[in-house]
């Protein structure tokens, strides 16, 4: 059964039996019973509704915050952890050093000229990246230390790359929107029955009210897009960038 298939029926139930105990505790009301007397739980509802709701965007935005900031923290890893690559070759043989600090540098200059375009447009990352990366392993990897100090340098350097390899997996898994469908489905539904809550308190046509109806209104609105343009870490307006790349590599920005 789909998840939409459990939702309707969970909703269905739950109205289902807040409907039928209502229409049954209405039958047992005597003649004598004095409506008046009762407190009106409208105002209440709407209440209640209002914070819940406020509960479920805060969750929203705190988890689409975080997978935002998730997303720029493993470009930060990633761009790091190169850097630290490209510093602790100074140690090997000027041949070796040379190359794998160009392999590091054509890596670099391919994931801000060209990566991060084709995550934007495509959501996904390149293959000649995965190649570049793959190239700058088998740099560190191939050579064959000749000295006690070159051979104290290989194992970090090794260990740099794969964090590198690590931070660009975890790059490439933070490009999708974290909001499942479901969630969109709630959040919106939510918005209309808390700005349509509105007209049940009788809201009239005075300047006050209106403004504050609509400030409401434009208050969630704005919310909601701001879910959505955080739900995308690479793709948006709000999104990580590449900067950490740019302030370790300078020369990537031509």
């Amino acid at each position: 059964m789909s998840e939409w298939a459990v939702l309707s029926i969970a909703m269905a139930a739950a109205c289902a039996v807040v409907l039928t105990i209502t229409v049954i505790n209405n039958r047992r009301i005597g003649e004598n019973d004095d409506p008046t007397e009762t407190p009106d739980v409208i105002e209440y509802m709407t209440m209640m509704i209002g914070v819940v709701y406020a509960i479920v965007l805060g969750l929203a935005i705190a988890g689409v915050w975080e997978a935002r900031s998730a997303a720029q923290d493993s470009v930060r890893v990633e761009a790091q952890a190169l850097h630290e690559v490209s510093a602790r070759a100074e140690v090997y043989p000027p041949a070796v050093r040379t190359r794998i600090r160009e392999d590091v540098d054509a890596y670099v200059t391919h994931v801000v000229d060209t990566e991060w375009r084709h995550m934007v447009e495509r959501g996904s990352l390149t293959d000649k990246g995965d190649r570049l990366l793959q190239q700058v392993r088998r740099d560190v990897t191939d050579y064959v230390p000749k000295t006690d100090h070159e051979g104290q340098a290989y194992q970090p350097l090794v260990d740099q790359v794969a964090a590198a390899d690590d931070a660009r997996g975890a790059r490439g898994q933070s490009i999708e929107a974290t909001m499942p469908g479901v969630v969109w489905f709630g959040l919106i539904t939510g918005a209309l029955v808390t700005v349509g809550l509105i007209f049940t308190l009788q809201i009239r046509r005075t300047f006050r009210e209106l403004l504050l109806a609509g400030l409401f209104s434009a208050l969630i609105a704005f919310l909601l897009f701001l879910i959505w343009d955080f739900d995308a870490p690479f793709g948006r307006g709000i999104s990580a960038t590449a900067d950490p790349f740019l302030a370790l590599f300078p020369q990537a920005r031509g």
